[in-house]
């Protein structure tokens, strides 16, 4: 199935069959994708939560405006931003690309320097709403791989952070929760499944300029 093909079958599933497990190997190729996602800067201000403790999947529900996909999923990834991005955050990034690609200091210094001052002169808010549009290029490429591996998702924005980040206990990593994505097979019962897909014409969606 080509990668068209692919985006044609999948979509935000409903109804998830709570009976089906994952298997690690499909958890571990959309770990690495995440891992992958181009951020901003090279930055990868996030962390990916990747639950599969039913209790608590369960317990998350009602948080969630009662979506029972929240519980029924074989796995239930949580998309999270870092609550402090500084000087310190960025020099550890640089330090990592020098290890990695025995960059010059000569070169990496005036790119990190100018990203320290940067972001010491953003507000926290902006630099929260930033981090948040690396979790949705994050969210939408595991959308994409999930389409291609055969793994069913529902991306979610309709949840409470403060209830999940207090249940999960996130403060004392650091973190905020800002996406959520159940993973799983869908129900053989889900009757969104059959529907089809509802998009608008290429030609009212692409410009093409010349």
């Amino acid at each position: 199935m080509n990668i068209i093909e692919s985006l044609r079958w999948r979509y935000a599933t409903k109804k998830f069959d709570n009976t089906k497990i994952l298997p690690q190997e499909k958890i571990d190729t959309l770990t690495e994708a995440f891992n992958l996602t181009a951020t901003s800067y090279g930055l990868q201000p996030l962390k990916l939560i990747v639950l599969k403790d039913k209790n608590i999947q369960q317990e998350l529900v009602e948080h969630s405006w009662n979506q029972q996909q929240v519980a029924d999923a074989s796995h239930l990834l949580i998309f999270c931003i870092e609550n402090v991005i500084g000087e310190e955050y960025i020099v550890k990034h640089f330090n990592n690309v020098k290890a990695t690609r025995n960059t010059s200091e000569e070169i990496l210094k005036p790119f990190r320097e100018q990203l320290v001052d940067s972001f010491k002169n953003k507000p926290e808010e902006e630099i929260s709403n930033w981090a948040a549009k690396q979790a949705y290029l994050a969210l939408g490429n595991l959308l994409t791989v999930c389409a291609t591996e055969k793994i069913d998702a529902c991306p979610m924005e309709g949840f409470i952070p403060a209830k999940y980040d207090k249940i999960l206990k996130l403060d004392k990593l650091g973190l905020t929760s800002v996406l959520v994505l159940p993973v799983g097979f869908r129900a053989k019962d889900d009757m969104f499944a059959e529907l089809k897909k509802v998009r608008r014409p290429i030609s009212d969606t692409v410009i093409e300029l010349s």
